[in-house]
């Protein structure tokens, strides 16, 4: 199992602002983090996110996630699907706030099997402890050493989580219009996750999850291969 901390953080929202993550696999330990000049908070929570799964690439790992982010949660697992029904509309007619990270949100955690939990801040989980540190550093223009090594060798404890998620959810990412995998430059479609997780394993492939037919010229662009 993979397991990732994410947090995000802005001076004045809008104004300065970081991220950072803690991405762990098997027994492996990797820190990231970021800047940018005037962002969000909401967009430093998801950025972490987006980074940390485009981190983990095309892992068929079970991926588990821990953010405070209720917002993005929320997002991915009960309003994203029908965003994308509407043209990244909301009920009101207005685009949807952050629509190019929940655009990226959704292309890096199609295809993947991801259990979101939800947990208030500042708690005493190690791991959300160090993950705010990172992103409020990063956002004050402080330089960060980000750890990258062996669990063992780690100074952070990952396994201190016990009583403290609020919530616990499933994504995909948005329902699925088809897969598509791409083996030896050649593209297939299957209508369920079962079958195309069947054919690429044991070769060496890329695969996505469509949400429509829209998004599956988007992937087989963003592949190079003509449809």
């Amino acid at each position: 199992m993979i397991l990732i901390f994410t947090d995000g953080s802005s001076r004045g929202n809008p104004g300065p602002g970081g991220w950072g993550a803690i991405v762990r696999i098997t027994e492996k330990v990797q820190e990231l983090g970021g800047y940018e000049k005037h962002t969000t908070n909401n967009r430093m929570e998801m950025t972490a996110i987006v980074e940390s799964l485009k981190f983990v690439g095309q892992s068929t790992e079970e991926i588990t996630i821990y953010t405070d982010s209720k917002y993005t949660i929320d997002g991915i697992t009960k309003w994203v699907s029908g965003w994308q029904r509407n043209g990244w509309l909301t009920k009101n007619k207005t685009e949807v706030l952050n629509k190019d990270l929940w655009q990226q949100l959704v292309s890096v955690s199609s295809s993947k099997k991801i259990t979101w939990h939800h947990v208030a801040g500042h708690v005493g989980i190690p791991g959300n402890e160090r993950v705010d540190t990172i992103a409020n550093s990063f956002a004050g223009g402080e330089k960060v050493p980000l750890f990258e090594g062996l669990e063992k060798d780690y100074k952070v404890s990952l396994s201190k989580l016990t009583g403290t998620t609020t919530k616990k959810a499933k994504s995909d990412g948005g329902k699925a219009y088809s897969y598509l995998a791409l083996v030896d430059g050649k593209v297939h479609r299957f209508t369920t996750w079962k079958e195309c997780e069947s054919f690429v394993k044991g070769k060496q492939a890329r695969f996505r999850k469509a949400t429509s037919q829209e998004n599956e010229q988007e992937i087989l662009q963003d592949w190079g291969v003509l449809s």
